[in-house]
């Protein structure tokens, strides 16, 4: 099963061909999102010049694909996680992470909660975010990215 990152599904709801086609050809896995990327996505429309008009056509996308809330199983390896990436790529020093966040090192706070849902769930995250890719060095997560083939 694979779980989209926002990246991708923007693509497709503004109707990249070959996106378009990838999703066709996973469908019988089963496609997903998480309703992390549906807040962002809408985010997105609602912020732009034909908000109406776009937040139709994501709204339109979302119909037609799963959706993973967030629950307390997923929260527990978000914490997990967190913890995990923190004691990777964060100060040593217990003074110094008072006040460090992972955005210092470019870590999304979004982007932890979708790979948590992938980590609990065991589905390929299908992005072009590093994050994903960095995440991989701390906790086994599949990525995966359409756009290059």
């Amino acid at each position: 099963m694979y779980l989209l990152d926002t990246n991708h599904c923007s693509r497709i709801i503004f109707g990249d061909s070959h996106l378009i086609q990838q999703l066709q050809l996973h469908s019988e896995v089963g496609i997903a999102t998480s309703v992390v990327v549906c807040g962002e996505l809408l985010y997105m429309a609602a912020k732009s010049e034909r908000s109406a008009t776009n937040i139709q056509q994501v709204r339109a996308f979302l119909d037609t694909i799963d959706i993973y809330p967030v629950n307390l199983s997923i929260s527990q390896v978000y914490g997990n996680l967190k913890g995990k990436l923190v004691n990777a790529f964060g100060p040593k020093e217990k003074a110094q992470r008072r006040s460090f966040t992972l955005q210092t090192i470019g870590f999304g706070d979004n982007d932890l909660w979708i790979a948590a849902t992938a980590i609990h769930y065991n589905l390929t995250v299908v992005s072009t975010d590093n994050d994903f890719r960095r995440i991989q060095q701390v906790e086994t997560l599949v990525v995966e990215s359409w756009l290059f083939g």
